[in-house]
């Protein structure tokens, strides 16, 4: 009988950075004010001390096309190169088309390139990480993509509510992903989603469920909404053993972790799961006090800092943890 092997996943990994954000600043007295808090309440509750904020007529499309750019360039890789460009984002410039597409327009990728975009709202990008590294180690032509995360929250916040208006800002971050040498690149990814939870996090409006209408806008559904309590009992409830189950799984030891890139979800959230984490060895990289909770954008955002800064040398390991609505998380372990 004749057998026949599957070949074995060409190694895939991140071979070029890049982000963008905003030119706006926007401090914390001019977001506080609206709610009623000041500087010193929102730097005690959250760590955060500014975040950007898009322009007028700038989309989350327009944000991920120059974080693109900037990873490609980086990367040393052409557009026309491509095989995939995807934009994990919950703010998109309009329910459809993906932006996706307008992104491998503007950065001139090849007509054949597959773009779409994925939702799995702040952890996003490592479920798009995850998704298209199967998807190339898998392609017998391989290839390369270009992964980003990107979300213009500023538009859909109560500038009223104390409780989300201060922790969000716009930007995005993108990665080049490429084949790399045996025994580099992506190790591991690990997705879960708990349904039961998904309220804790929402946009009521806008959607099949309840479209818009002049009662929705009146009710203020449009905006986004958060039990701010609720994810920080989950967050550090679940996302704990859950990496440690993940770490686990993969046979690599929290030891040779040498640095962690979460989700920027809250300054004093990242110190406490940092600290029940554990991972005495592992450096801790946050970009939200001066940026603020960027959503999908905020770990490429940060792991893209993290390369720049040339902390993060060839052959350190890496632990990407995501969490957010849905409730989502995804870790993704990665050699670099």
């Amino acid at each position: 009988m004749e057998h026949t092997s599957t070949p074995e996943p060409r190694p895939v990994g991140v071979i070029g950075t890049g982000s963008h954000l905003p030119r706006r600043e926007v401090g914390n007295t001019e977001v506080g004010a609206p709610a009623g808090v000041d500087d010193e309440w929102i730097v005690r509750k959250t760590g955060i001390r500014s975040r950007r904020w898009a322009e007028t007529g700038e989309a989350t499309s327009d944000l991920a096309a120059k974080a693109g750019r900037a990873a490609l360039e980086r990367a040393g890789v052409s557009p026309a190169d491509l095989s995939f460009v995807v934009v994990a984002t919950s703010t998109p410039d309009s329910p459809q088309p993906p932006s996706a597409t307008a992104v491998a327009e503007r950065i001139g990728a090849d007509p054949d390139t597959a773009a779409f975009d994925l939702n799995a709202v702040c952890s996003g990008f490592v479920y798009a990480l995850s998704v298209v590294q199967r998807a190339l180690g898998a392609s017998p032509g391989g290839g390369y993509a270009l992964v980003i995360g990107a979300d213009v929250y500023s538009r859909i916040l109560d500038p009223t509510d104390r409780r989300t208006v201060v922790l969000f800002g716009d930007g995005a971050g993108a990665v080049v992903l490429g084949p790399v040498p045996r025994g580099r690149g992506m190790i591991a990814t690990k997705l879960s989603s708990s349904g039961v939870h998904r309220d804790l996090i929402r946009v009521p409006a806008g959607g099949s469920r309840l479209p818009a209408s002049e009662e929705t806008l009146a009710n203020g559904e449009h905006y986004f909404k958060m039990d701010g309590r609720g994810v920080r009992d989950f967050v550090s409830e679940y996302v704990p053993p859950a990496v440690r189950a993940f770490l686990k799984d993969t046979g690599v030891p929290e030891a040779d972790i040498s640095h962690l890139v979460p989700h920027q979800a809250n300054g004093h959230m990242i110190e406490g799961l940092a600290r029940d984490l554990g991972l005495v060895a592992a450096r801790v990289h946050t970009t939200v006090h001066e940026y603020g909770n960027t959503g999908a954008a905020s770990i490429p955002i940060t792991l893209d800092a993290a390369a720049r800064s040339g902390d993060v040398r060839s052959g350190d390991m890496l632990l990407l943890a995501g969490f957010g609505g849905g409730m989502a998380s995804g870790f993704a372990l990665m050699r670099w």
